[in-house]
């Protein structure tokens, strides 16, 4: 892949270098050294992947990424010298189309480079994300158990990517605080980041957002995020529960997973919403809960960051409605409030 290269320390960008020529199949197809220049140079040559550090002098990485995906969008890394220490900036970037984040690879003793398997690893990703190879089979989900469906709560789904952060948050400020819903997010996210994405998501909501734990029960009025990049699943006991396997599903965790453990284990028809997000992980389970009688929609073109797994949905049929990211969260809550028998989609 085209790799574009964005640090404003020289031996930062040296050890970026070195890391995507260690890479197979990679090349340097630009080097910037501030995010004004990235943006202009995005334009003039567009790379498949851009490693994007936060912290420069004029234009810092956040407001780069923002740029970058509105006027001439491509798959980018956050590479900075501290994740850790830069979490909200990292998700900033994140809700304006970062893809994920990790720490830039340092020289060490007789000038070794550390830290650049695991952003190869990160390359590798996206570059399964962009169709570089060929995406994985669908799994089997096992055969329901049945249970007595009294005091179950509604269930409301997001699945993001790509964008994601920020349009969670606009969802969530427009859903109630006591309510008979449990709201379950499903963001791509590295393990790494889950707890600091909760506790963004809680700043910017006013609201709790929770980590959902192995074990853990849907309860009406709780915001629950997937805590690890294992695949989230509902069990046949209607708990949550984790999963590694698939384990070639570049989609981590997978909305489809979890959509189609939903549709083999909750009995209730609840509301699952598709957001922004480069791929088409989510599709494949949004048309099955569709036919089980939820309401599935997709975010439309013109407010997602990246129209990628909302397209699938509405090209395969999945989503029954398209609508732009401010009307989901009202169209959420009305459909929750509404009598049971309204409730039915087809």
């Amino acid at each position: 892949m085209r790799i574009g290269i964005v640090n404003d320390m020289s031996l930062a960008r040296e050890a970026l270098r070195r890391a995507v020529l260690n890479g197979t199949g990679h090349e340097v197809a630009w080097v910037a050294d501030d995010g004004a220049s990235a943006v202009e140079m995005s334009l003039r040559d567009q790379p498949d992947v851009i490693l994007m550090d936060l912290i420069m002098p004029g234009m810092n990485g956040v407001e780069a990424t923002r740029r970058i995906m509105s006027q001439s969008p491509c798959a980018i890394l956050i590479v900075t010298a501290t994740v850790s220490g830069n979490m909200s900036m990292v998700f900033e970037a994140m809700g304006n189309g970062a893809l994920d984040a990790v720490d830039t690879p340092s020289f060490g003793a007789l000038g070794r480079l550390g830290g650049a398997d695991i952003l190869l690893e990160k390359i590798a990703v996206v570059g399964r994300l962009l169709g570089k190879s060929e995406p994985a089979p669908t799994p089997r989900v096992p055969e329901s158990e049945t249970h007595d469906n009294d005091q179950l709560p509604r269930l409301v789904v997001l699945g993001a990517s790509t964008g994601g952060p920020n349009a969670l948050a606009e969802i969530l400020d427009d859903l109630p605080r006591d309510w008979p819903a449990c709201v379950v997010l499903i963001q791509h996210v590295d393990r790494a980041f889950a707890p600091g994405l909760a506790e963004w998501l809680a700043r910017r909501t006013d609201r709790p957002v929770e980590l959902a734990a192995a074990g853990d029960e849907p309860r009406a009025g709780r915001v629950l995020l997937a805590e690890t990049d294992d695949h989230i699943v509902i069990d046949a006991h209607r708990r949550f529960d984790y999963t590694a396997e698939p384990s070639d599903v570049c989609y981590r965790p997978s909305i489809d997973v979890f959509l189609r453990s939903l549709a083999e284990h909750w009995p209730e028809p609840g509301v699952a919403a598709l957001l922004t997000g480069m791929g088409r992980d989510g599709a494949e389970g949004l048309g099955r809960l569709r036919n089980l009688g939820w309401r599935t929609i997709a975010q439309d073109r013109e407010t997602s960051v990246v129209w990628g797994m909302p397209r699938e949905a509405v090209e395969t049929g999945a989503a029954a409605e398209v609508l732009p990211l401010g009307a989901i969260g009202p169209a959420i809550r009305d459909h929750v409030a509404a009598p049971a028998a309204s409730r039915i989609m087809t």
